[in-house]
C-alpha cells in the first residue's frame, strides 16, 4: 500500500485514550481515578506507617470473617502456605473449606481431623492436567459459593538475559509457570462452572500478583548497569500478566452469569514461595500467612460485580494498574 501521504495529519490520540481509560476505570470498577497502590514496595510500606494506615498495618481492625459462616469455599493449593491459612480461617468462621490440589499435607490433615465435617480434601488435582478437572468435579458432591484459585509456582533462580554477565533463562520453567498460574485458574474455574458446581450468587477469586503489572515493571525492575545481576524473573512476570488478562476476559464472560471474577494481589507474605526474598521481608512489610489470609478474605467478601475484572492489592485495598 506504500507510505502514508505526508499531507494527511495523524491525530494525537494519547490524551484521548487516557481520558477514555480513566472514564472506563471509574465505570467498570467503582474505583476513582488515582485510587492506585504505590508501585515501590518500600515506599508503600513506609507511607502506610507514616500515615498510620490501620487497614494496611493491622487488617484485624477492619476484618470481619463472619460472612463465611455457612459458605462452601473451594481453594486450590491449600495444603501449605497461604492456602492452608485460608482453610483454617474459613473453618474458624463457620465455613466449609474444600482443598483441590495434587496432594494433602500433615498440616492440612490435622486441620481436617480437628474440624470433622468442615474440611473436604480432594487430591490428585493438578491444575495443568485436564483429566484432573473431571476428577475434581466428580468428587465435589456439592456446589461451592466461592472459588479461590490459590495454587501457584515461582521458579527459584533469578532469570535474566545477562548484559555484561552470563545471565540465566529457563524456558521450560517459564512455560510451566504460565501453565500453572495463568491457564490453571481457567481450567479450574471453567470446569467448575460447566459442571454446575458454582452456586447462584457465587464468586471467583484469583490470587495473582503485582508482578503481573506491566506498568509497575518500570519501577520494580529498574534497568541494571552492565555486569550487574538483574532479577528479571521473566517466567514469573509473564505468568502473572497472562493470569491477569485471562481474569479480565473471564470476568467479561461470567458477567453474563452474574458471577464476579476478582483478581487479588495477596500482599507480601512470608511463605516458602517468597523465601528467596527473605532478606527484604522486613523493609517491604512482609507479613505472616495468617495475617495475609485475612487480607485476602477481607477483599474476597467485598468482591462484587462493581470491581469484577480488576486487580486489587490486598495490603491497602487499592487497584494495581495493568
Amino acid at each position: 500500500m506504500g507510505n502514508q501521504p505526508s499531507s494527511i495529519k495523524v491525530p494525537v490520540i494519547g490524551p484521548l485514550v487516557d481520558q477514555i481509560m480513566k472514564k472506563d476505570i471509574r465505570n467498570s470498577t467503582g474505583l476513582g481515578v488515582g485510587e492506585y497502590s504505590i508501585p515501590d514496595q518500600v515506599k508503600r510500606f513506609a507511607n502506610a506507617k507514616a500515615t498510620k494506615n490501620a487497614r494496611y498495618l493491622d487488617i484485624t481492625t477492619v476484618y470481619d470473617g463472619s460472612g463465611f459462616k455457612g459458605k462452601r469455599v473451594l481453594i486450590t493449593g491449600a495444603e501449605q502456605g497461604l492456602g492452608l491459612e485460608l482453610v483454617q480461617e474459613i473453618v474458624k468462621q463457620g465455613g466449609h473449606a474444600v482443598q483441590a490440589g495434587r496432594t494433602s499435607s500433615a498440616d492440612l490433615d490435622a486441620v481436617a481431623k480437628a474440624n470433622p465435617g468442615a474440611v473436604t480434601i480432594i487430591t490428585g488435582v493438578d491444575v495443568t492436567k485436564l483429566e484432573a478437572m473431571t476428577k475434581m468435579t466428580t468428587e465435589l458432591t456439592e456446589g461451592v459459593d466461592i472459588v479461590i484459585n490459590c495454587a501457584g509456582y515461582f521458579y527459584g533462580p533469578a532469570e535474566s538475559v545477562g548484559v555484561g554477565c552470563e545471565g540465566h533463562l529457563n524456558f521450560p520453567q517459564e512455560l510451566l509457570q504460565i501453565d500453572i498460574c495463568a491457564v490453571g485458574p481457567l481450567r479450574i474455574t471453567s470446569s467448575l462452572y460447566k459442571a454446575g458446581k458454582i452456586k447462584e450468587g457465587g464468586k471467583v477469586i484469583i490470587i495473582t500478583s503485582q508482578a503481573g503489572s506491566c506498568e509497575w515493571r518500570f519501577t520494580q525492575n529498574p534497568t541494571p548497569k552492565p555486569g550487574e545481576e538483574f532479577h528479571g524473573n521473566y517466567g514469573h512476570h509473564m505468568s502473572r500478566a497472562a493470569c491477569n488478562i485471562m481474569g479480565v476476559i473471564l470476568a467479561q464472560e461470567l458477567k453474563a452469569a452474574n458471577i464476579p471474577v476478582q483478581m487479588l494481589h495477596p500482599g507480601f507474605n512470608r511463605t516458602a514461595m517468597t523465601q528467596k526474598y527473605a532478606h527484604i521481608w522486613d523493609i517491604e512489610g512482609a507479613v505472616e500467612p495468617h495475617i495475609g489470609c485475612k487480607r485476602v478474605l477481607y477483599e474476597t467478601l467485598k468482591a462484587d460485580m462493581s470491581t469484577s475484572g480488576s486487580v486489587i492489592n490486598c495490603e491497602d485495598g487499592l487497584r494495581i494498574p495493568w
